[in-house]
């Protein structure tokens, strides 16, 4: 237990922080998760719509500690990889 201000306050701010860092991972990780669900039995056009909000949120996700850019970079390529294989007509996955 923590007996100065000082790190009472820490522990207050470190709990926000974890609360805030674990909601975005896993916002983006279900996001991901329902976008390849979508690639399996949607049609190309709510492909598309759902993997604009993704980078959205993907964006979002990495203007905070919770995901590096180059992670989020990743993921839009590696999804978009995935759409372009689903719109020519080879297997998505």
């Amino acid at each position: 237990m923590a007996h100065s201000l000082s790190a009472q306050k820490r522990i207050r701010q470190t709990a926000k922080r974890k609360a805030r860092n674990s909601w975005a991972k896993a916002a983006h990780r279900s996001a991901i998760k329902d976008f390849r669900e979508l690639l399996l039995h949607g049609s190309n056009e709510q492909c598309e719509t759902a993997l604009t909000a993704l980078y959205k949120l993907l964006d979002q996700v990495a203007s905070t500690p919770a995901l590096h850019k180059n992670t989020a970079s990743r993921y839009k390529s590696r999804l978009a990889a995935a759409l372009n294989a689903k719109k020519s007509g080879k297997v998505a996955a």
